[in-house]
């Protein structure tokens, strides 16, 4: 039972029915304490999630990418024997970042267009 309430709370999310999940979770707010940090949670994040018009943008909104890539950054910036300023660690960062979406050489651009 709580297995389907989840998954319907989950689907309310995805077509965006912020309302639906609310109200949802307001039946159960005096007897189950995070009831109501979820409906903070909702309320005060809302405006992120708005999947339907990201995913009509194209936008992905599942968060496995972005771990992942924290997760290969992580790793690359650990390795054995390697020390990183902080400043250098971002550089590295926001080299990788512009490597891995395809935006390398609009880096490069800009930066050419910023000294000149």
């Amino acid at each position: 039972m709580a297995d389907q309430w989840a998954r319907d709370r989950r689907a309310e999310l995805d077509a965006g029915r912020l309302r639906a999940v609310v109200a949802a979770l307001r039946i159960h707010v005096e007897t189950t304490p995070e009831a109501r940090k979820c409906i903070h949670y909702v309320f005060g994040n809302r405006h992120r999630m708005r999947y339907p018009q990201f995913r009509a943008k194209g936008l992905c909104v599942s968060s496995g990418v972005v771990e992942a890539g924290c997760k290969q950054l992580g790793d690359r910036l650990k390795r054995a024997g390697t020390r990183w300023t902080v400043a250098g660690a971002n550089a590295i960062i926001a080299l990788r970042c512009c490597i891995l979406s395809g935006r390398f050489e609009d880096f490069w651009e800009r930066r050419a267009a910023n000294a000149a």
